[in-house]
C-alpha cells in the first residue's frame, strides 16, 4: 500500500475573493472534530505561496496575477512529480484555489511523461476559460484549459 504525501497549498492568487487559504485548516478542525488522526498519519509539505501579490495592483486584466500563478505551478508539478516518482508514495493535494489543479496535472505528466495521463475533473463548472474568453480574468477558471494547451483563439 502507497503512503499518502499531503501537499498543502495555501494559495489565493487565482480566485477573485480572499478566503481559499482557510479550507485546510477548516479540514484539519473537522477531521479533529470528528475524532480522525489523519492528518497526524500523514506527512505534509506545505507549497510557499506567492498570496503577497495580492495587495499589489493587476498587472494583467485578462489573466490576473499570472506570473505568481505559474511559480506556484512550478513548485506544485516539481513536488507532485517527486512524490510520484518516490517508490510507495502518493501525492494528496490539498488547495482551495481552482487554479492549483495546473499545476498538479502538470506535476503527474512530468512523473509519467511518456503515458497518457486521465484526470477525473469533479467541479460546478469546467475551468476551461482563458485569457480572451475570461469574464472575470481570474486565473481559478483556467487549468483545465492550461493543462490542455487550450487557449480559445
Amino acid at each position: 500500500m502507497r503512503k499518502a504525501k499531503l501537499l498543502l497549498i495555501r494559495s489565493e492568487l487565482g480566485a477573485g475573493t480572499r478566503g481559499a487559504s482557510m479550507g485546510i485548516d477548516a479540514l484539519k478542525i473537522a477531521a479533529i472534530d470528528l475524532g480522525s488522526d489523519y492528518f497526524r498519519r500523514h506527512d505534509d509539505v506545505e507549497i510557499v505561496d506567492e498570496n503577497w501579490l495580492l495587495l499589489e495592483k493587476v498587472k494583467f486584466k485578462y489573466a490576473k496575477r499570472i506570473r505568481g500563478i505559474i511559480k506556484i505551478y512550478e513548485r506544485i508539478s516539481k513536488n507532485v512529480a517527486r512524490v510520484l516518482k518516490k517508490p510507495g508514495t502518493f501525492p494528496i493535494v490539498l488547495s482551495g484555489d481552482h487554479s492549483s489543479a495546473g499545476g498538479t496535472i502538470a506535476g503527474i505528466k512530468a512523473a509519467y511523461p511518456d503515458q497518457s495521463i486521465g484526470v477525473v475533473w469533479i467541479d460546478a463548472h469546467a475551468d476551461l476559460h482563458s485569457p480572451y474568453t475570461t469574464p472575470s480574468g481570474n486565473m481559478h477558471g483556467m487549468p483545465l484549459a492550461a493543462a490542455l494547451g487550450e487557449d480559445n483563439l
